[in-house]
């Protein structure tokens, strides 16, 4: 019995796996890692990562390597070459340039590099300023001009407050969408942790913000809730670290099949897979 329980839950999976085999699938929220002791790439960060992406026919797997601690520019300049060196391994990795708006002229000289010289596709903030901060401007602005997206840690979440006090909330995002609407803008993981139903309503009527789904937190209906404020070209397949949980979600859902491709697919970002030519 358990050995034909396993085999039709097997076949089940196999199924419903041909979502991704049969579908152009991006992940649009990864990492790789720096070793702290050699600053060297942790090769079995990427080799995970490739691993997850291969099994689910993962064609495009966006990437960056954050700093959660306060870093200068030597810091983020150091992890991006990193991150470039990773995306030269393996073609399905795209790189996001990660930096510190806190150093505006280093950090307006880094996306340009990451962008022309190392082909990455946008940039990764973190929780070093909120989203809506004056800080925040001279870096948006520089990728209102390039066309390139803003992948934004973010999340509502009380237990944070005291480690992430800078922590970007769906309110930040909105203000922001409401000072520069053109800016390509991701508020990341709805599934990270927090009120993610307060996330999806405070962006609600913000079209310009998508967001992803990633995150190990799997509460039901966090999809069908996003699809029903956001439609599906507002939301994309992430993973940050919680591949299964973000397969998972997807495979899941009760939303339509139509839905579930739009939003692996990440339709409305799939052009900013083509900023990899400059390379």
């Amino acid at each position: 019995m358990k050995n034909m329980t396993e085999t039709t839950f097997t076949q089940d999976y196999e199924k419903r796996l041909s979502l991704f085999k049969d579908n152009f699938v991006v992940n649009w929220h990864e990492h790789v890692w720096e070793d702290s002791q050699s600053g060297k790439l942790r090769e079995n960060s990427l080799d995970r990562l490739r691993k997850s992406a291969e099994a689910t026919c993962t064609d495009a797997v966006i990437c960056s390597i954050p700093l959660s601690k306060p870093c200068i520019p030597d810091d983020f300049s150091r992890v991006n070459r990193l991150q470039y060196e990773a995306c030269q391994r393996w073609d399905k990795l795209y790189g996001l340039a990660f930096i510190h708006v806190g150093y505006t002229k280093e950090a307006l000289y880094e996306i340009e590099k990451c962008v022309y010289d190392y082909g990455f596709v946008g940039i990764k903030l973190y929780h070093h300023y909120f989203i809506d901060d004056p800080q925040q401007f001279a870096v948006i602005e520089k990728c209102i001009e390039l066309d390139i997206p803003i992948l934004v840690h973010a999340g509502k979440s009380v237990q944070l407050r005291s480690t992430q006090p800078k922590l970007s909330a769906g309110h930040h995002f909105a203000n922001i969408a409401r000072l520069y609407p053109e800016a390509n803008i991701i508020m990341a993981h709805i599934g990270g942790g927090g009120d993610w139903q307060w996330q999806i309503k405070a962006i609600t009527d913000s079209p310009s913000i998508v967001t992803d789904i990633s995150g190990s937190v799997v509460d039901a209906p966090m999809i069908e809730d996003a699809i029903k404020r956001l439609g599906a070209r507002r939301i994309l397949f992430g993973t940050d670290g919680s591949y299964e949980a973000g397969v998972g979600k997807i495979l899941g859902a009760n939303i339509s099949e139509e839905d579930k491709k739009t939003i692996l697919e990440g339709t409305a970002y799939r052009r900013f897979l083509n900023r990899r030519a400059r390379k």
